[in-house]
């Protein structure tokens, strides 16, 4: 028998891969291979974890003629649903479980979950979106396998009410680093819910949102005198790898578990090969993600990348109105009479394509420090040569190198402990061909879990 919350065949898969909701799961930890093995213990143990968004009866229309009409005004319809959702939970115990659109607003549902996952070993920690919008998250941790040492809420209080959970945790069954030393590692989680893109105009809210995250993360980390440590970050990114957001994570280097485990590249041709939503337009995509960094991956300082990032976006949005890199130029420059672009002209630009100039758009700080990254000799104005850095950056360049591989860092390395992805999966197993069941009716989202081997690791020695 797998010990719950810690998987140790590399095949893993749930016993009812078709995901029949008309069966109900058997209550417990067994799980089989792809061959239909039962999976053996090993003495490593693995994490694992689930991120879902179980989609808020608030939300879940039953009537497509009439859009007012929710499941929420039926409590054996919704409670039936949820209870299905906590026995799937419970029969993969996962040792991280993340859920997105958690109907806080409703004290007997939340009473449901508490007990039952709380029954199960887990502590949880539940953060309603501001505003009384209704949901929220719920993160629960299995406390046979870790310990929380910090808990914190993060409140975007933007235009979409969106919120974050931030969560600083231990092992409890330790790790080994080499064959005369154990440790207890420490992660770092994170659980979010993205703002739905709308329209383009919110992909800067979207990328401010994964910028405040990582800012945090990273203050936290300062703050806190704390070292270097894996981070996951788990949830509803409400983008596919096609976006800015997945593009602006990759240049933080972060992997996203599912593909790893699958050797999806970040290509074009990878980009659709997978799916996890049917949203309200009847769309599908790839949106949920269980993102890693390992504390040995390089990458840029944050406000750079994020500067970066940016300008992906207002290429984007130019190049939505048809313009080319000659026409943006040109645009930008709005005085046919010089040769270059003026702040005030920058500012005007951004303010027609709807970056600016609305609650969420780019703030006046925001215009400002892109400027200055923009203004590379710093004489005030965005010459041509200037301008076509911005044009043709590749910031997702050497988003996969890690410190290990710099030749400087000789002599002054220590040893720590990562993850590698040793699987991931998506639940109905359908949609990991691109297929969105229709007698599928438990969410609007496919559950994603991954599992995660302990490896070790060499980073740069930290400064004290």
């Amino acid at each position: 028998m797998v010990l719950a919350g810690f998987y140790n065949d590399p095949e893993f898969a749930n016993v009812d891969s078709s995901e029949n909701e008309s069966i109900l799961p058997f209550k417990g930890t067994i799980l089989r291979t792809k061959s239909g093995k039962i999976s053996s213990p090993v003495e490593e143990p693995c994490v694992s974890c689930t991120t879902f968004n179980i989609l808020a009866p608030i939300y879940k229309r039953l009537d497509q003629q009439n859009q007012s009409v929710r499941e929420s005004d039926f409590r054996a319809f919704w409670l039936a649903r949820n209870e299905r959702i906590v026995d799937w939970l419970l029969y993969e115990s996962s040792s991280i479980i993340c859920l997105q659109e958690f109907w806080v607003g409703n004290e007997e549902l939340v009473h449901m979950f508490e007990e039952r996952l709380s029954a199960a070993g887990y502590k949880t920690f539940k953060l309603a979106r501001t505003n009384n919008r209704g949901d929220g998250l719920l993160t629960a941790i299995h406390q046979d396998y870790f310990k929380v040492l910090s808990y914190r809420e993060l409140l975007f209080n933007d235009c979409g009410d969106r919120v974050a959970q931030l969560l600083h945790v231990k092992s409890v069954v330790p790790f080994s680093i080499n064959q005369n030393n154990c440790v207890e590692q420490e992660i770092l989680i994170v659980n979010t819910h993205l703002l739905f893109p709308h329209d383009s105009s919110l992909s800067i809210a979207r990328l401010h949102q994964v910028y405040q995250i990582l800012l945090y993360l990273e203050t936290y980390q300062q703050e806190n005198k704390l070292t270097q440590m894996p981070v996951i970050l788990c949830g509803d990114w409400n983008g596919s790898k096609r976006g800015h957001v997945y593009k602006f994570l990759r240049s933080q280097g972060f992997v996203s578990s599912y593909d790893i485990a699958h050797e999806c590249s970040d290509s074009e041709a990878d980009a659709d090969k997978w799916i996890s939503h049917r949203n309200h337009r009847g769309n599908i995509c790839g949106v949920d993600f269980i993102w890693l960094r390992n504390p040995n991956k390089s990458r840029k300082p944050l406000k750079i990348s994020w500067a970066e990032a940016a300008f992906g976006i207002i290429k984007f949005q130019l190049q939505k109105a048809s313009l080319a890199e000659n026409d943006a130029f040109a645009f930008l420059r709005a005085d046919n009479s010089v040769d270059h672009i003026t702040y005030s002209a920058f500012c005007d630009a951004l303010r027609q394509v709807n970056l600016t100039g609305l609650s969420y758009g780019l703030s006046f700080q925001d215009t400002k420090d892109l400027w200055v990254q923009a203004d590379f000799d710093g004489n005030g104005v965005l010459d041509y040569e200037e301008f076509k850095r911005i044009w043709n950056s590749t910031w997702s360049d050497h988003m996969d190198e890690d410190c290990s591989s710099d030749d400087s860092n000789e002599g002054n390395e220590e040893e720590t402990v990562g993850f590698t992805v040793k699987n991931a999966a998506l639940f109905p197993r359908e949609v990991e061909k691109g297929i969105w069941p229709e007698n599928y009716s438990l969410s609007d989202h496919a559950r994603l879990t991954a599992v995660f081997s302990p490896v070790r690791l060499r980073c740069p020695r930290r400064s004290p």
